[in-house]
């Protein structure tokens, strides 16, 4: 099921494989930090896969005895294509894995795109959810929980072609990306100096670069039809409502986001009972990834202090 990392020690996860789920599915994963750390279950952005986890929560794991998993979604890395019905159906799959991986109780990190999927968990999942972080989190684009604008809104608006053109998007997409391989670095540093002042700095970041680069590789050998299959998931109801999420959410946003603007992190935090906005001044979409310490931190403090 999991194979040792390989890479440099600076970069490698501890251990990466898959898990088989019970139909014969499988769904990628990596792990940083100790083993036997308190597990942080960390959901990619979109695009992304199991190495998108930024230098600084690395780091931090190993500092804070974190047991981080990413985990992939399907159609991307080492994970299976699959189609989901809506957001709250990878739950069901991500208890599978958490019961592989001999994990009871776990807190969760969802990045951008990811932090749907992270709200679905924590709903569908509460009695073993400590709490869950979402970073530049995406909010509904449909129904009575959907806020106005944003870039994500327009998912809502072209479902029924994505629902029509998902397989042919997502093998357009992985070979658009293949192509350009060899351009990763030239490219990388464009979007970089075209990106606003508020992510400039995180892509200066010690580390950042080759994360990104490495992940988004290594995602794409085989295939990449996650970000489509996020796409039109999120125009479709979630099959759940953050209103009856009743764990601890923490949200962490910029208030210069251009991607997913501060008001759906403000809309969200206004949702979820009880939960908690941080606003980062100055901040566009990808600058709270440099947060990771901060992030793991504010999770382990609902940490349960009898449990382990």
């Amino acid at each position: 099921m999991t194979d040792a990392g390989g890479d440099e020690p600076a970069l490698a996860p501890r251990v990466e494989g898959t898990v088989t789920l019970h139909d014969g599915r499988r769904i990628g994963f990596a792990e940083y930090g100790p083993p036997s750390g308190r597990p942080v279950l960390w959901f990619h952005g979109t695009p992304g896969a199991r190495r998108q986890v930024p230098p600084t929560a690395r780091t931090a794991a190993d500092e804070l005895g974190v047991r981080i998993v990413a985990l992939e979604r399907p159609g991307v890395g080492a994970s299976s294509p699959h189609a989901y019905d809506s957001i709250v159906d990878y739950a069901e799959d991500v208890e599978q894995c958490v019961d592989q991986l001999g994990i009871d109780r776990f807190g969760i990190v969802g990045l951008s795109g990811g932090g749907p999927y992270a709200l679905a968990c924590a709903y569908r999942l509460a009695e073993r959810t400590v709490a869950a972080a979402i970073i530049g989190g995406v909010a509904p684009s449909c129904g009575e929980d959907a806020p106005e604008g944003g870039a994500v809104a327009l998912t809502a608006r072209f479902s029924s072609v994505l629902d029509l053109l998902h397989e042919p998007l997502g093998h357009g997409l992985w070979a658009l990306v293949w192509v350009l391989r060899p351009l990763a670095s030239p490219a990388f540093d464009l979007f970089a100096r075209l990106s606003p002042p508020g992510d400039k700095d995180v892509f200066a970041a010690p580390g950042m670069k080759v994360m990104f680069i490495d992940d988004l590789l290594r995602a794409s050998r085989r295939q990449f039809r996650a970000p489509v299959s996020d796409l039109r998931l999120f125009g479709r109801p979630w099959g759940f409502s953050p209103r009856d999420v009743t764990v601890p959410i923490l949200l962490w946003h910029g208030d210069e986001d251009y991607i997913v603007p501060v008001a759906h992190g403000q809309h969200l935090a206004d949702l979820v009972p009880g939960a908690e906005l941080r606003v980062n001044p100055g901040a566009a979409h990808l600058a709270n990834l440099t947060l990771g310490d901060e992030v793991l931190e504010a999770i382990l403090r609902h940490w349960p202090v009898d449990r382990s």
